[in-house]
């Protein structure tokens, strides 16, 4: 009894140790093989998901992090905007998207956050969760 009992001890300790080096070669080799990353991955784009508003001629992006960004007014904005209107209630209602571009820092003394982006292509605008009350109410 001891002898199998110790013999299934030493199996399973070999087996362990033979799986944690294949993981080990084969995230080595992921890491040292960069050549395959897709042409999305390396347009230096950013993905940024979070909330959207365009109102009174200034757009906001928040993060899912809760960082808050300008959003360059351009063409692309633009189209942001008009599809987000189709999910709004009211105009200053936030709308979660996922768009690609590129982080500006603020120039000095300029106003606003410290970061803007400017969106290069939208990715997805989805339908704001209606417990979400994330309005701001202008009186």
């Amino acid at each position: 009894m001891k002898g199998s009992a110790l013999f299934l001890l030493a199996a399973l300790v070999i087996f362990s140790c033979k799986n944690e080096n294949s993981t080990t070669v084969e995230d080595n080799s992921v890491v040292e093989n960069d050549s395959i990353r897709t042409a999305k991955q390396s347009d230096g784009l950013i993905m940024f998901t979070g909330k959207f508003i365009y109102f009174a001629d200034a757009a906001v992006l928040q993060t899912d992090d809760n960082t808050m960004y300008g959003v360059v007014i351009n063409e692309k904005m633009h189209e942001l905007a008009d599809i987000v209107k189709k999910y709004k209630k009211e105009d200053t209602d936030f709308v979660p998207v996922a768009v690609r571009g590129i982080r500006i820092a603020k120039a000095d003394g300029e106003e606003g956050w410290p970061y803007k982006v400017d969106i290069k292509e939208i990715v997805d605008v989805y339908k704001p969760n209606p417990e979400d009350d994330e309005v701001i109410k202008l009186y």
